[in-house]
């Protein structure tokens, strides 16, 4: 009889007992690896079957002077995953019982738990436009809601539309003039028609870095007629990044891969940050009767260069004066604190009962400058005055800002140097005179001598 396990092979009674061993070893590892497998994949099956949500439901109504007043109306729900004819996990609460479909939302927070998510359901107007959703199924009309999941982090939010399907026929008109009334304990069975999700709800980038922009998104059937856009909103000015339409392949601007489209990746590359780059980026996807949006905010933060305008150590005699400025360079956005602070270096290593370090208060700032980058920068200064006490101590600048983790600190040691006296001064001048006194008799008697030998040589 022969036993194959893997690339080791028993004969009978011709194996040895090493090999053996070696088999069995091998047979409880491929065990082991087997398990984790289905382990892994009981834990991808194990993702969340309901969440709490907010349905923000709307009361439209036209005022006196013929205007559309919309109200809006916070009320309970519940997102309920699982099959026609479940039991609501809260029946005093609206229930939006998603079923099965080719898209499963929950597959865009996994590995999330469920008290990390927001939900919000609301309403979704079509403005009177009936296009019939590619489904199999008898009920030709839809209902639709759209179902937001924000990570209480801000690491992602996944737009979902959910299809409620429908026997009557749209009304002709707004739809969001004459919403359907739903009850405080009705169940609506939906299935999930379109996704998108972006893992990037907010940016920060420095000036000249890359910026991947992230955008997805998947619809529940094949080859739909799809436009993809992607807008700029700044300061009140709206403007066109990219446009790709699926039917007619009609592409403008850059950015987005055509490629990675087919897959649903719609992100955007900005290949250079600059200040105009900061603002809303707007992801569009849209399949009639649907349009679906993301905002993405991109922030520019960039650090401040710090400098001193002394040397690591500042050596002055006492009672001099001497201006020492920290300057913080090219930051953006705007606000920065700059602090002075002395102390003394021998006790600042001391983990237990070290002094904190003396905030200096005769320190002035001066008026902010625009770069014309248009970053910014901002000195700190204050005028030293030399003093023996203060020989040996540290004086630290420390810059604080948005886009730093920890403050830029930079320092330098005072080294102060007792004055010389006027008796200092008389000496040296009385030496220098000796000296002088003696270099000149030494010189005289030197040409007095030379002019004797000369003069008693015979001509």
């Amino acid at each position: 009889m022969k036993v194959k396990l893997g690339n080791c092979q028993l004969c009978g009674a011709r194996a040895t007992r090493r090999s053996f061993y070696q088999c069995t070893i091998m047979g409880l590892i491929l065990k082991i690896l087997i398990y984790l497998y289905l382990c892994a994949g009981v834990q991808c099956v194990h993702q969340v079957s309901w969440l709490p949500c907010q349905f923000t439901d709307e009361h439209v109504s036209v005022n006196n002077e013929g205007h559309t007043e919309t109200q809006n109306l916070h009320r309970e729900a519940m997102l309920q995953f699982g099959q026609k004819g479940d039991t609501p996990i809260n029946p005093h609460a609206i229930t939006f019982l998603v079923t099965g479909s080719k898209l499963d939302m929950r597959r865009y927070v996994e590995g999330v738990e469920a008290d990390q998510l927001e939900c919000e359901v609301r309403r979704y107007s079509t403005a009177g436009i009936h296009v019939r959703w590619p489904v199999k199924g008898t009920s030709e009309y839809s209902r639709w809601f759209s179902c937001t999941l924000k990570h209480t982090k801000g690491l992602f939010t996944v737009t979902s539309f959910l299809r409620h399907p429908s026997d009557q026929p749209p009304s002709g008109q707004q739809d969001y003039r004459s919403w359907s009334t739903i009850s405080d304990t009705e169940i609506l069975i939906t299935t999930v028609a379109m996704v998108m999700k972006t893992q990037s709800p907010s940016v920060k980038a420095n000036l000249g870095s890359q910026q991947k922009l992230h955008c997805h998104f998947a619809i529940d059937h094949k080859a739909p007629n799809i436009t993809v856009e992607w807008h700029l909103q700044n300061r009140g000015e709206r403007t066109e990044l990219f446009s790709h339409t699926s039917r007619s392949g009609q592409t403008r601007g850059t950015g987005v891969g055509l490629r990675s489209l087919a897959d649903g990746d719609a992100s955007y590359i900005l290949p250079f940050s600059k200040m105009s780059s900061e603002g809303t980026y707007i992801c569009s996807v849209s399949v009639m009767p649907l349009f679906g949006s993301l905002d993405i905010s991109l922030h520019i933060e960039e650090p401040p260069r710090v400098s001193l305008n002394v040397a690591p150590t500042l050596s002055l005699q006492e009672g001099a004066e001497q201006k020492v400025v920290c300057e913080a360079e090219s930051y953006y956005p705007l606000d920065v604190e700059i602090i002075w602070y002395q102390q003394d270096p021998a006790v600042a290593g001391q983990r237990v009962g070290a002094p904190l370090p003396k905030v200096l208060q005769n320190v002035l700032l001066s008026s902010h400058k625009h770069n014309s980058d248009k970053t910014f920068s901002l000195s700190a200064f204050f005028y030293l005055q030399a003093s023996l006490r203060d020989s040996g101590k540290q004086f630290i600048c420390s810059v604080s800002h948005q886009s730093l983790r920890v403050p830029i600190r930079k320092s330098f040691i005072l080294n102060v140097e007792e004055p010389v006296s006027w008796l200092f001064y008389l000496t040296l001048c009385f030496t220098v005179v000796i000296l002088l006194v003696i270099l000149s008799v030494l010189l005289l008697y030197l040409y007095s001598v030379r002019k004797r030998s000369v003069q008693k040589k015979p001509y």
